[in-house]
């Protein structure tokens, strides 16, 4: 059988890194900035939240926090490449994307400077027979300090991570980003990012580089359900800003209208001016047309509003698709894909740059 990189070599993924001056680094450790973690310093995989916490919350939470959607690593250097090694304890496979998207990393280069947002440079896709581990090479062309973010992929659970760089080269951190306290994301599988083609492409990633905000990725495929627990949790996280994306996880309006209002209320017990972006369900094409749920997101923002609430804001998902592609947003009828979320992520930087410019959060 003909492999597809056979017709087209750029298609081929070198993982045999012929560099003999390469040495390798931790990432958990100086000079590397790593984002989007629960103590990655010193456990023994990549979480994204307490393990009590995610326990206490549901069994899938408790699975789904164990992978790395959203995390980042930033650093700095002038090797002429970049090599990955990478070890998983569980190398995700899906039928609905790619396997860059659930297993693989992806290479940005950061402008610290703000002339322009980060570009993308390469990706590291993992062979198809990978499955505990692998490495992998990009060669940069003209060498020179540059600033760097890999981010982690969507549905893999990881256990180390190592850069490798020409021995000779220097190592530094990496570009900051504007604010202190990260911007939490709380949501579905559309939040933890089901559907882009490579991690680099959620919505959440998106608006990290073109707002150089950190973000934190608290997306659950199928198990964001506004339990107490993880409402309890999140309520107490220092935060910049706090975004509110599960209506697609909740099994109905009904349920819905038990929990929406009361997680604000929950939240703004510990948080009473933390900006709270309240986002309805993306609707493709009439694919999951719900006023009903909508309704109850409104009426939750409503009653924000009716508090004296300033610092509440409501985005709705029925907006994001539409024009004359919006039957094209997903991979099928309800997870964006690579245009979809470029779109949520339109509109949501929107409502992001409202609330910067006002100065209404705590950076």
């Amino acid at each position: 059988m003909i492999e597809v990189h056979e017709h087209d070599p750029n298609l081929l993924i070198e993982t045999n890194i012929d560099k003999p001056d390469i040495r390798f680094f931790d990432i958990r450790r100086p000079p590397f900035d790593v984002y989007g973690f629960y103590k990655y310093e010193t456990e023994p995989e990549f979480h994204r939240l307490p393990t009590d916490v995610a326990a206490a919350t549901s069994a899938g939470v408790a699975y789904n926090e164990r992978e790395p959607a959203g995390g980042r690593v930033r650093f700095s250097t002038d090797s002429p490449y970049i090599a990955i090694s990478v070890e998983y304890i569980h190398l995700g496979r899906s039928s609905y994307t790619t396997l860059e998207a659930t297993g693989g990393f992806d290479l940005y280069e950061d402008f610290p400077n703000g002339i322009s947002e980060s570009r993308f440079l390469k990706a590291f896709p993992p062979p198809y027979s990978t499955d505990k581990k692998y490495e992998q090479v990009v060669n940069l062309r003209d060498p020179k300090k540059r600033y760097f973010t890999i981010n982690f992929p969507i549905h893999s659970v990881v256990k180390n991570v190592y850069i490798g760089i020409a021995e000779s080269s220097y190592l530094g951190g990496g570009a900051k980003y504007r604010n202190r306290l990260p911007v939490v994301v709380y949501g579905s599988s559309i939040v933890h990012g089901t559907g882009p083609s490579r991690p680099g492409l959620t919505y959440t990633n998106i608006l990290s580089r073109r707002l150089n905000l950190d973000i934190l990725n608290l997306g659950f495929s199928g198990d964001a359900k506004a339990e107490q627990a993880i409402v309890d949790y999140m309520g107490k996280l220092p935060m910049s800003i706090f975004v509110c994306d599960y209506d697609y996880n909740a099994p109905d309006a009904e349920y819905l209208l038990k929990t929406h209002k009361a997680m604000y209320d929950s939240f703004r017990e510990h948080q009473p001016l933390t900006p709270y972006i309240m986002i309805s369900e993306p609707d493709a094409a009439g694919s999951r047309s719900a006023p009903g749920r909508r309704d109850v997101i409104i009426d939750t923002f409503r009653h924000a509003r009716e508090l004296g609430d300033k610092n509440a804001y409501y985005i709705d998902g029925e907006t994001f698709f539409l024009g004359r592609d919006e039957g094209d947003c997903t991979i099928d009828g309800t997870h964006p894909n690579d245009l979809g979320n470029s779109l949520m992520a339109d509109g949501i930087e929107r409502v992001l740059r409202k609330i910067l410019a006002e100065g209404n959060c705590l950076e």
